[in-house]
């Protein structure tokens, strides 16, 4: 029984969909949105990779690729069409439990007057989910010495892996309220059509992902042509279980044209960890690392040690585009 608590713990956190604490460095993935949501280029290419709980066992590593370009801006009046993509894989836990999820995306930009933009998105998704069970042991294989794994486990598995298509939605507003001030707050609801995940039979155990609802609200503020803070907020639910993070980044203009910035930001993730993050932008192309520290009572057991997390984004300007909409934005 121990393994199969630990199996559905590990479910319930890959439901989860998103689980980085750079979630601002994972748009896609937070609100479909997002996507084409980015005023000074026309595309972003991004990875994201996480490790955590490795000094309690087997790591809980999490993966992701995503990009997104803007479409026909001389198609529309004062809007523009956001497509893209991601990729986003979890491998936990003994039994080698894997979550691959390929994701496509879709939304539509539309600038209201000159100073604010409501976006509207989809994205759908196939994700597959396998696992090794022959590398578990449950409470009925102990032979009173050791786990017997010729006995067998009477456990109701009906598949080593499940494949499932996942719908989301989600909605973000801007207002550009000057040259040095920036306001950006959305709403997303992913696994709208509920999906059955379980690797058991419904008629015995009925998995089905809850809808995930995620909030969040951001701004990027100017104070000199030295600094710009972002203040981050994040919320989302999913069945009973909620999830804040909050705190900041600020921007550092290195080198007079903001060519070159340092990066640096502290979070907090309700309950859970402080999260220091350090990272530098060399014009188009950012870096950024942090670090989860357990602040929780599982600090007791992985001596605070918990998660390590980078992220990567290239973005750029089609040679050929023609930049007809450009949004106001916050920069050096």
């Amino acid at each position: 029984m121990v393994a199969v608590l630990l199996i559905f713990f590990t479910l319930q956190a890959n439901g989860q969909l998103l689980h980085f604490s750079q979630y601002f460095n994972a748009p896609l993935l937070v609100n479909p949105a997002n996507t084409g949501f980015n005023p000074d280029y026309s595309f972003r290419i991004g990875g994201n990779y996480r490790s955590q709980w490795a000094n309690l066992g087997t790591a809980y590593n999490t993966m992701s690729i995503w990009a997104d370009s803007k479409l026909m801006q001389d198609r529309f009046e004062n809007g523009w069409l956001g497509v893209g993509g991601s990729i986003l894989k979890d491998v936990a836990g003994s039994g080698s439990l894997t979550s691959t999820g390929a994701y496509g995306s879709v939304a539509y930009h539309q600038m209201l007057g000159y100073n604010s933009l409501l976006s509207g998105g989809f994205s759908l998704g196939f994700v597959q989910k396998r696992i090794d069970i022959s590398k578990l042991s449950f409470d009925n294989q102990w032979n009173g010495s050791f786990f017997e794994m010729t006995i067998p486990s009477n456990e109701p598995f009906a598949y080593s892996q499940v494949g499932y298509w996942d719908l989301g939605m989600g909605l973000n507003y801007a207002y550009f309220a000057s040259d040095n001030v920036y306001i950006n707050a959305g709403l997303s609801i992913m696994h709208i059509n509920r999906p059955q995940q379980s690797f058991f039979n419904s008629s015995t155990f009925d998995d089905r992902l809850n809808r995930r609802y995620t909030g969040f609200f951001n701004a990027s503020i100017k104070l000199d042509n030295l600094w710009i803070i972002n203040p981050n907020v994040y919320v989302s639910k999913q069945g009973a279980s909620w999830e804040t993070v909050l705190g900041f980044n600020a921007n550092r203009n290195l080198t007079g044209d903001g060519y070159q910035q340092l990066i640096v930001g502290l979070y907090y993730r309700n309950h859970d960890a402080l999260i220091p993050m350090i990272g530098y932008q060399v014009n188009d192309l950012k870096i950024t690392f942090n670090y989860d520290a357990t602040i929780s009572s599982l600090g007791n057991l992985n001596g605070t040690r918990g998660a390590y997390e980078m992220s990567i984004i290239k973005a750029g300007i089609f040679t050929s585009s023609s930049n007809a909409i450009r949004c106001p934005t916050v920069r050096f």
